[in-house]
């Protein structure tokens, strides 16, 4: 309770508009005290974060017993465990999914470094790996939001054109997942 009035103080508010408990630490107690701060109105939405693969499982019990608003999960073009059970969950229970790493730490800019986009890719209007990346996750329909790293305004502009023009249909996230298992 004494860390949560801290960040009320630090962030100069009496509400926080998202919150969650960090990577599932005592989600019993932690959930309590922030549904309790919810239902004074300080918090409007209430969630859990996971950032490892092994977390799964875990997450999804806490889904099950819990009401939960939100879920941030890992998830990426190259990272795809997450679309077995944890998003179809979120979308069964209307749980808002903000996806972290959605370039995989990285690992998919390295794996197409020196690559040229895939001729396909222009087909739902992709001009960079970014913009690849991302229209894969966007794609799927239990995700509401990727939290792409963006150290420069240039990344910024890259990343939404992502959200512009159609998302590839299930054909072509499957030519996607068959080129970059390739690569």
């Amino acid at each position: 309770q004494a860390e949560i009035e801290r960040s009320f103080q630090r962030l100069r508010t009496d509400t926080i508009d998202l919150i969650a408990v960090h990577n599932l630490i005592d989600t019993e107690t932690n959930l309590a005290v922030l549904r309790a701060l919810k239902e004074k109105g300080r918090i409007r939405y209430v969630g859990v974060t996971v950032w490892r693969d092994e977390q799964f499982p875990e997450l999804e019990a806490v889904m099950k017993r819990e009401r939960l608003d939100f879920v941030q999960v890992n998830y990426a073009l190259d990272s795809r465990l997450a679309a077995e059970r944890v998003l179809p969950l979120a979308a069964e229970r209307g749980v808002a999914v903000m996806v972290n790493v959605p370039f995989g730490r990285d690992r998919l800019f390295k794996a197409v470094k020196d690559k040229p986009l895939p001729d396909f890719a222009a087909e739902f209007g992709c001009r960079s790996w970014a913009q690849f990346f991302l229209k894969y996750v966007l794609a799927n329909e239990a995700v509401t939001c990727p939290i792409p790293g963006m150290a420069k305004a240039a990344y910024v502009e890259d990343n939404l054109a992502a959200a512009t023009g159609r998302l590839p249909d299930a054909a072509e996230r499957r030519k996607m997942e068959a080129f970059i298992d390739a690569v």
